[in-house]
């Protein structure tokens, strides 16, 4: 029996949208219409395409296979009308989820090779790691943003590519922070603005403070680099952060940077989903040399 397109369309729709009634509202159909549809899909592939976890719907290993082939089928397709009606090419879409905390400026500067382009739209959101975790896997995000790797999940093949690595440096306001003074004596006079212990350059951070038989006063524990560049401004402490968090400070001589550096580097990942048809702009991006563009 040939494979029914139509019911290879509604699946492809479903698991883009990982959500079966939204899907079938959209495309103005009945749930219980759609799921046969699917159904009978399964049946002629002879594997189970979703499992369904709560109200959310997640692809197989069979349905991921399905999707990459799906992704193929329809592009293919999309690019033959456009050949023989001689139309402009439609826009690609590459979809990328960051870290609610991660630096704005690192975010600028990964994505910039693709930002000015007319043939691309970048759609970027923004949450917390399970919320973006969740995204990869319904197929709602292409890649995700992150200063620390996700957990392994066998359930789930994540890749998880190291595409960046940045010195930390201590800063502060001109009237806080002088910078010809050493890190021991800076521990011993001044309040710090650092990031929360589950961070790597915090374990860093306390690790040196340690070596030097130091205990420095902390002002302030913050996951959000945002807020780290804002209490830093506001001259609350010194702040343990890559220079590129505050690029534009340390430019205007708002913020500067203690010449010593306590050795401290902190990484950068993109996750993305293990996919046989992985979307093309990733791949791009991936391969880019990123690291010495962000070095500041």
């Amino acid at each position: 029996m040939p494979l029914n397109y139509h019911h290879l369309r509604y699946f492809w729709a479903v698991a883009h949208d990982g959500n079966l009634t939204r899907t079938a509202q959209r495309l103005n159909l009945s749930q219980s219409a759609l799921s046969v549809q699917i159904k009978q899909l399964e049946e002629r592939l002879g594997h189970d395409l979703f499992e369904r976890r709560g109200r959310q719907l997640y692809l197989t290993e069979a349905g991921r296979i399905a999707l990459d082939h799906a992704d193929s089928i329809f592009s293919t397709g999309q690019e033959l009308v456009a050949t023989l009606t001689e139309t402009v090419q439609t826009r690609r879409a590459l979809r990328v989820g960051a870290l609610a905390t991660l630096s704005r400026n690192f975010q600028i500067g990964f994505l910039r090779p693709i930002l000015s382009r007319m043939d691309v739209e970048v759609i970027l959101r923004s949450g917390g790691p399970t919320e973006l975790m969740e995204g990869l896997q319904t197929l709602n995000l292409d890649l995700v943003l992150m200063n620390r790797p996700p957990p392994d999940d066998s359930l789930t093949p994540f890749e998880t590519h190291q595409i960046a690595e940045q010195p930390v440096s201590i800063v502060g306001t001109p009237e806080r922070l002088d910078p010809e003074r050493p890190i021991k004596e800076l521990l011993q006079a001044q309040p710090f603005i650092l990031p929360t212990t589950d961070s790597s350059v915090r374990t860093a951070f306390d690790a040196m403070a340690s070596r030097m038989s130091e205990r420095p006063q902390v002002a302030a524990e913050v996951d959000d680099m945002a807020m780290m560049r804002l209490m830093a401004r506001e001259d609350i402490g010194l702040a343990l952060v890559a220079p590129i968090v505050v690029k534009d400070e340390l430019t205007s001589g708002r913020l500067v940077e203690a010449k010593e550096h306590p050795h401290i580097r902190e990484s950068f990942y993109a996750v993305t989903l293990r996919r046989r048809f992985p979307n093309p702009l990733v791949q791009e991006l991936l391969s880019q040399d990123t690291t010495p563009a962000f070095r500041t």
